[in-house]
């Protein structure tokens, strides 16, 4: 079926019926059957809209909210009116040319912007709506000139910018609407504004990519771009409102795939905060202008089956001054709230279409037996969840306007300017501080987190995207000539031949590794080198949602914690004291901890021990202190260097391969920006560390994109200074214990990985490290003899394996390590952090210490 939304055939009688019949019953329907229900009209629309209505109303009274219909009192701010993109539809948008005119500039100023909020604030409006077109500096060379002359990289830098004026001035609750976001901007962005939002319009795309489309032209209006949009809102747990624009040229078919597409993502993140069913209007002046408007059975029609396919927790709304009055028919249809009105602001995208009083809108509403009552910009679910969909930098502006028994707007609190602030005393010491001694003797608490069926997103949703990444591969290549060229010059391996060898067993693998350590030892010789070093990780609390880590708890869990500054320089004393030359510290994203946290905690590492070397924060801490600072990554670096940083752990790569990434993970960094800021350290002068962690979900072909990705960044930079196989440690692992991931790789897999990495990274990356604390003393002498030729470090505690269920222990002492090497053959050497000499003075110290080490780790509080 093609029907066209606006004309053509209709749906035969049957399949009206049967559909009609199904969503009477409250049987889940599929996209066909929703195409046909977009048709309903006249009595088949009366029934249709009365089951969503019952529907909406078993919703509300779950939410204890029956009977209520409600609204945002808001301002309009129309930040800046360039955008990089052409819809044909739009009037909202303009060139630089017309804004100079009329006397505006490029956008607004901060003194204009205020003064509206202000206003509103004495009105008692609640939210600004900041709405602004795509990218404008990418177009308009008036726009970049304009960021640059007032100090902004970008025209995201200038909306959290205002968002933290308009916070603290007046009081009102940010609501962005900044179109395209990147994952990185979501960060920058969360911490200032409780709510986001972007129309998603349509998934049809050749509205986008034919000409004469609507969206012909517009870089930004691509449907799977503005999918990963939505996508990764719910990744970094950002409250999201998003919509469909009907009538635009989609056919029944296409506007039925767009809801479930919306559906999909709802489900999956649990982020999807409301749902806007708007009506196209055509206007003058633009290519749309003789475009036929979506008349109101249309929208409806769409409103009904939205709230079918949504189900009842889903807020619905549609823009009450897009309809003439009909307020009823849509109440009919199932919508639950009315969206932002203003009485103070226009609608400056529909300029034409004023609001409507809110006095008439209560009286219309209460007509159709609701009660009007009003919300804040964040909805009523996500202010009660709290953590992590709440930044604890706007909890305090939100809690002044919210009442916590509902978490509607209260009718007496007074918008008034708060100081936007990071939470005070971040680094005091509390719960389980004593984790990295007693894990090894009582255990973890509980293999699983009390939250763990809501904080990963949908685990059946995820089982779907998760099957198809691994079924197994048909492997074709000749193993036996891979090994020839393997054997002859490792660097010319075809993909076809490195995923032969990725595959191999049996004689086959034996053959592998007996090459890549042949490898191995012309290039790094026989010594096994290994570190005197001592994890510290300053806190496991953390809300990003990895569904890998076991380690990560909520600040009110039992096994949580945060050190003080105090015991993290302690515990690097001590390091010191017993021979160590670095300090490895990483943590969870706290969400109480600032940006300029890390380089309190490099300071104050450098401060107590001078010459400890501080190889510290992931990619992941880097991103999330640059977002949190309002800092590039670049400078973010800089500073932490200045601070005492000295190099970085290659960690939270994980797999760079996105497909893989979204199931692993639902809120860190995408592979994009490991890169990113990887590339930038090295840039820098920081070097770090290149790991993979694998045997969950992954698949050697993306073992294969991981490796030939490493080896290109080093190529260009030269700053990885080791490879780290990670393999994946299942037992308490959440992915592992919802059914979805496999229980870890096999000893095949872990030669395999080992072998490859050596062969795929000459002689680009010439250490390779085994660990013991997730293989064994057994395990890493294997893969000292499959092409590694690193042991790791001494640890002294390593609490994040050991959450995830590892049985190898916290610590090794040299001794133990030098008889790993010596189990393998080899000789054992300590080195430093960036593979040099040890100097004689540690050597003596940390064997002065060895095996005593640990009636020497508890901090005495």
């Amino acid at each position: 079926m093609t029907t066209s939304a606006t004309s053509g055939t209709g749906p035969t009688e049957n399949s009206m019926r049967r559909a009609l019949k199904r969503a009477r019953e409250g049987v889940a329907l599929d996209v066909t059957e929703a195409a046909v229900l977009l048709q309903a009209r006249g009595a088949e629309l009366d029934d249709l809209a009365a089951s969503a209505a019952r529907v909406r109303d078993a919703g509300l009274e779950a939410a204890g909210r029956s009977g209520v219909i409600t609204y945002s009192k808001s301002v309009f701010i129309p930040l800046t009116r360039l955008c990089r993109d052409k819809c044909h539809y739009c009037t909202f948008v303009t060139v630089p040319g017309r804004l100079r005119r009329a006397g505006h500039g490029m956008f607004m100023s901060p003194d204009e912007v205020l003064d509206i909020a202000r206003k509103g604030a004495a009105l008692g409006c609640k939210e600004a709506l900041i709405t602004l077109g795509d990218k404008p500096e990418d177009r308009w060379p008036e726009a970049r000139e304009w960021l640059d002359a007032h100090g902004y990289d970008d025209t995201i830098a200038y909306v959290r910018a205002i968002s933290i004026r308009i916070l603290e001035e007046t009081g009102l609750l940010p609501h962005l609407n900044p179109g395209v976001m990147s994952w990185t901007d979501f960060q920058r962005l969360k911490p200032v504004a409780p709510s986001m939002g972007m129309m998603l319009e349509t998934t049809a795309r050749r509205l986008w990519s034919e000409p004469g489309g609507p969206h012909y032209g517009s870089p930004d209006k691509e449907p799977a771009m503005r999918l990963r949009v939505l996508e990764d809102a719910g990744r970094s747990s950002v409250p999201f409102t998003s919509g469909l624009l009907i009538g635009i040229g989609e056919t029944y078919e296409e506007r039925a795939e767009s809801l479930f597409a919306l559906r999909k993502v709802a489900r999956t993140y649990h982020g999807i905060q409301e749902l806007i069913i708007q009506n196209f209007r055509a206007k003058p002046d633009t290519a749309m202008r003789g475009m036929p408007d979506a008349e109101l059975d249309e929208l409806v029609a769409t409103v009904a089956v939205a709230r079918h396919i949504m189900g009842p927790s889903a807020c619905l709304q549609a823009p009450p001054n897009l309809v003439d009055g009909e307020y009823e028919r849509l109440i009919g249809a199932g919508v639950d709230d009315w969206g932002g009105v203003s009485p103070l602001t226009i609608d400056h995208v529909n300029p034409e279409r004023p609001w409507p009083q809110i006095d008439r809108l209560r009286e219309r509403s209460a007509a159709a037996g609701f009660e009007l009552r009003e919300r804040l910009c964040v909805y009523p679910e996500f202010v009660r969840r709290g953590e992590p969909w709440l930044d604890p930098r706007l909890r305090p502006h939100v809690d002044a306007l919210a009442d916590p028994e509902t978490g509607l707007a209260r009718a007496d609190a007074v918008v008034e300017g708060h100081p936007w602030q990071e939470p005070e005393e971040v680094f005091t010491s509390s719960g389980r501080t004593d984790l990295h001694r007693t894990i090894d003797t009582d255990g973890r608490t509980g293999d699983r987190r009390d939250d763990f069926d809501e904080v990963y997103g949908d685990w059946q949703a995820l089982r779907e995207a998760a099957a198809p990444g691994m079924a197994p591969e048909r492997i074709d290549a000749d193993v036996r000539a891979a090994l020839r060229t393997a054997a002859d010059d490792p660097t010319r391996l075809t993909d076809a031949e490195a995923l032969a060898l990725l595959h191999a067993d049996g004689p086959a693998l034996d053959a592998l590794c007996r090459t890549a350590d042949d490898v191995r030892k012309s290039v790094v010789g026989d010594d096994v080198t290994y570190i005197v070093t001592r994890n510290i990780n300053f806190t496991n609390v953390c809300y990003t949602g990895c569904r890998f880590c076991a380690f990560a708890q909520r600040r009110t869990d039992a096994d949580a914690y945060t050190l003080s500054l105090e015991q993290v320089a302690d515990r690097a004393r001590q390091a010191w004291d017993v021979g160590a030359v670095e300090v490895c510290m990483q943590g969870g994203i706290h969400p109480d901890l600032p940006g300029t946290a890390y380089f309190d905690i490099a300071k104050a590492v450098k401060s107590r021990v001078p010459g400890m070397h501080v190889h510290a924060f992931s990619p992941m801490e880097v991103v999330n202190g640059a977002t949190r600072t309002g800092l590039s990554i670049r400078e973010w670096l800089t500073a932490a260097k200045e601070a005492g940083l000295d190099s970085i752990p290659g960690t939270a790569a994980e797999i760079l391969d996105d497909e893989v990434r979204w199931i692993l993970t639902k809120g860190k960094l995408p592979a994009a920006t490991w890169i990113e800021v990887v590339t930038t350290a090295h840039e820098l002068g920081i070097r770090s560390s290149s790991t993979m962690m694998y045997g969950h979900v992954d698949q050697p072909r993306h073992w294969l994109g991981h490796l030939r990705t490493l080896a290109r960044v080093q190529q260009r930079t030269g700053g990885f200074t080791e490879f780290v196989t990670l393999p994946f440690i299942h037992t308490n692992a959440p992915v592992y214990l919802a059914g979805i991931a496999r229980p870890g790789p096999t000893m095949r897999d872990n030669r395999a990985v080992t072998a490859m990495a050596r062969l795929l990274l000459h002689p680009h990356i010439p250490n390779i490290q085994t660990s013991w604390v997730k293989l064994g003393t057994q395990g890493a002498a294997e893969m000292l003899r499959s092409g590694a030729n690193d042991l790791g470090g001494t640890l002294m505690e390593e609490t994040i394996s050991r959450m995830a269920g590892s049985s190898y222990g916290s610590y090794k002492s040299v001794g133990e390590l030098v008889a790993v090497a010596e189990a393998a053959g080899r000789p054992a050497k300590p080195r430093t952090t960036l593979y040099g000499e040890v100097p004689e003075e540690r050597r003596r110290a940390a064997a002065a210490s060895d095996g005593h080490l640990p009636e020497l780790l508890p901090v005495l509080e």
